[in-house]
């Protein structure tokens, strides 16, 4: 038992679809499989092939390579005893071995949007272009296995198959209503479930060798210790539909293939070399994206040993082995939703679908860093298109129907985001094509739009006051009462509105100069924006705690002052337009420093604080009420670093990289960075293993 080794792998192939599991091949979450398939892209992620259970047989020894928990707390059998390595690049490979033989099994999700052009998802994009292609969409979600065999004997491998037809959220248990029919055909068998009538995804299997035999059974009562921890459901029930029998000599290879919808001849034939090809292929694609020379994409691995100082960038060439891993990891949450025809953001993995906000806050390390402007542009004007009432939708529809607009900050993150592109492409055509929607979005908020978003005429900060939602970052909701209620004005809203008509004053100024409209009308527009933002700057001054040193979390409806010390003050001072002084801006980041400041982010409450919660874990209630009552958050670091280099330009940065860069290498989520970490040390990785925006901070500030 002390010898499994639960770290994570995750496979995606830019669909929503994803492969994850751990390195000791057990799987001890509902998420972990071998095919996830996102049918309505990004969305309804369907299990279909849990797993192969394999066993080898040598000169008459038959050993179990698979590892199981079963509910009874049993682990059987002990495959991982047989484990003698695993890499992760450039694909998840397994090498279990003894005396006279050894077994390798590697994993590989292509990539799954096909026949498309460029939906922003594709190579680097170029200034005054990008959107969406007019070419109709094709999806393939499919997974490769390859086993080799090495040795002094001829072996029979025996691959099992294990297979389900269930939401990704929720267990699979027997039931005389779900039933699964296999076909069999020439290295192939097409298989597809059928629930109280329904039929479910008509899928396939096929090998490159072997025969298969049919062989139905029910496997009962799987373990996921990680679900028991979380206070979910955790027992699973997988069906057996049969097994393939490979016979392979030292050296050979069998090469298997698992892909959604019944099986076509124009697929191609499934060969030996298929794998080695696919590998090849995505290893192209990721460099054409990112501009990788020819050879420099072929190793993302990085050497032990490496280490990196504080004064030093760790990243310090484009070619490097980490630079490659951060890149690679952050196109796992590239995705195209279906719904809207272009690119979108997952927010994270395992469970996550993709968010207004998290976009928009990754994007720049997502998108602009690497110079994916295509991306960047694709995504700005969908979340554009959607605007309505002033507000950009924190979340889109699955299928027919309106986004969901529970946000105050997404549009303001909208505008923010769409400076930071424009200062980084001179894209003003694009400035041109998208200011009605600025324009929109301002005057809703100086006007009044829903959940009572509005300007305070005296002050002309921003505020709300809707009872029973949390339209900030801090947004959890259990029981209809708000966690972090933060009602009234939140001081990173208000400082967000700041930066906003600072935008707003220098697009108007811009755009009149290149006769984009009115020069008069836009000159003057300037102008009152610019005197608007002026009398904002002022009145964000309320937020000064001068007893503190920090700034007011929230002025709420009666005008009381939150003096909770909170990261919110941290992102007030990071945003592109700042309005606080240099004393005032110092003396924060101290505060912040000593109190929030961890190794893996910053916390999102004062350890001293009353209501501070230093662990996150329990049942799915407890959990909720410690997920911004002292969480860190990993994203975080990055507005923290920005605030830094703002207000202390000359100073080194408090801040050692090594911890975060060790989590991202060898630590959760092999090549990826968690959401969250407990507040107190020694901070354990929490939430989704993987996270858009903790990945997208790092690669923003990491050069």
């Amino acid at each position: 038992m002390l010898d499994l080794d639960t770290r994570e792998w995750l496979l995606t192939n830019g669909l929503g679809s994803f492969a994850s599991g751990t390195v000791s091949d057990v799987r001890t979450r509902t998420y972990h499989g071998w095919l996830f398939a996102a049918t309505n892209p990004p969305s309804d992620r369907t299990l279909l092939l849990s797993h192969l259970e394999a066993s080898l047989e040598v000169l008459g020894s038959v050993v179990a390579l698979g590892t199981n928990f079963w509910g009874n707390g049993q682990i059987e059998p002990t495959g991982y005893e047989l484990l003698r390595s695993f890499d992760i690049n450039p694909v998840p490979k397994w090498i279990w071995s003894q005396d006279n033989w050894h077994l390798t099994r590697q994993l590989l999700m292509p990539s799954g949007l096909v026949g498309t052009g460029d939906w922003g998802l594709g190579d680097k994009g170029t200034r005054g272009q990008g959107g969406v292609s007019n070419a109709p969409a094709q999806f393939c979600h499919r997974i490769l296995i390859q086993y080799r065999y090495e040795g002094s004997d001829t072996a029979i491998l025996r691959l099992r198959l294990l297979i389900a037809e269930r939401d990704f959220h929720h267990q699979q248990t027997v039931s005389s209503r779900l039933q699964f029919s296999q076909l069999l055909g020439q290295q192939q068998v097409c298989l597809q479930a059928k629930n109280s009538g329904h039929f479910g995804i008509p899928w396939h299997l096929r090998w490159t060798q072997g025969i298969y035999q049919t062989d139905a059974v029910w496997y009962w009562n799987y373990g996921l210790p990680e679900e028991t921890k979380r206070g979910l459901g955790d027992k699973e029930d997988l069906y057996s539909p049969g097994y393939l029998v490979v016979t392979l000599q030292p050296g050979d290879t069998v090469t298997l293939e698992a892909r959604v919808g019944f099986p076509d001849s124009m697929a191609g034939v499934l060969t030996s070399e298929t794998f080695a090809e696919a590998v090849e292929a995505e290893q192209k694609r990721l460099s054409q994206i990112f501009g990788w020379s020819k050879g420099g994409a072929r190793d993302w691995g990085l050497g032990t040993g490496e280490k990196f100082s504080n004064t030093q960038s760790p990243i310090p060439n484009p070619q490097s082995p980490l630079n490659q891993q951060l890149l690679k990891a952050s196109d796992q949450f590239i995705v195209y939703r279906a719904s809207i025809a272009g690119p979108t953001v997952i927010a994270g993995y395992h469970w996550f679908n993709d968010w207004g906000r998290d976009t928009l806050i990754a994007l720049p390390g997502l998108a602009l860093v690497p110079q994916r402007f295509d991306l960047a542009k694709g995504v700005l004007r969908t979340f554009g298109h959607y605007c309505r009432h002033g507000l950009i939708p924190n979340a889109f529809p699955d299928v027919n129907g309106e986004p969901i607009y529970n946000s105050i900050d997404a549009a303001l993150w909208w505008i923010e985001t769409l400076g930071l592109y424009l200062e980084a492409t001179q894209d003003w055509e694009f400035l041109a094509e998208q200011f009605s929607i600025v324009q929109q979005i301002y005057k809703a908020f100086v006007g009044g739009t829903h959940f009572n978003i509005q300007i305070d005429a005296t002050d002309g900060l921003v505020s709300w006051d809707a009872p029973g939602v949390a339209l900030t970052w801090m947004d959890v909701v259990i029981g209809g009462h708000p966690v972090t209620p933060r009602y009234g004005k939140p001081v990173e809203i208000n400082a967000l509105w700041y930066s906003a008509l600072c935008w707003l004053s220098q697009w108007a100024e811009r755009l009149s100069q290149l006769e984009y409209g009115s020069p008069v009308r836009l000159t003057k527009q300037a102008q009152r924006y610019a005197q608007q933002a002026q009398n904002v700057k002022i009145s964000l001054q309320k937020f000064w705690n001068p007893h503190l040193g920090y700034l007011y979390d929230t002025i709420e409806p009666d005008d009381r002052r939150n003096f909770q010390i909170r990261p919110n003050a941290v992102l007030a001072l990071s945003l592109h337009h700042c309005a606080f002084s240099e004393q005032q801006g110092c003396q924060v980041l101290d505060l912040a420093t000593v109190s929030l400041l961890t190794p893996y982010g910053l916390r999102s409450l004062d350890p001293g604080d009353p209501e501070y919660k230093g662990r996150y874990e329990g049942n799915q209630e407890q959990r909720d009420r410690a997920y911004h009552q002292g969480t860190v958050w990993a994203w975080l670091i990055g507005p923290y670093i920005r605030a830094w280099q703002r207000f202390y330009p000359q100073r080194s940065l408090p801040f050692d990289w090594q911890p975060l860069l060790d989590h991202f290498l060898f630590d959760a989520s092999l090549g990826s960075i968690s959401e969250i970490f407990d507040g107190d040390a020694p901070h354990k990785p929490r939430g989704a293993i993987a996270q858009a925006w903790s990945v997208a901070e790092v690669i923003r500030h990491i050069k």
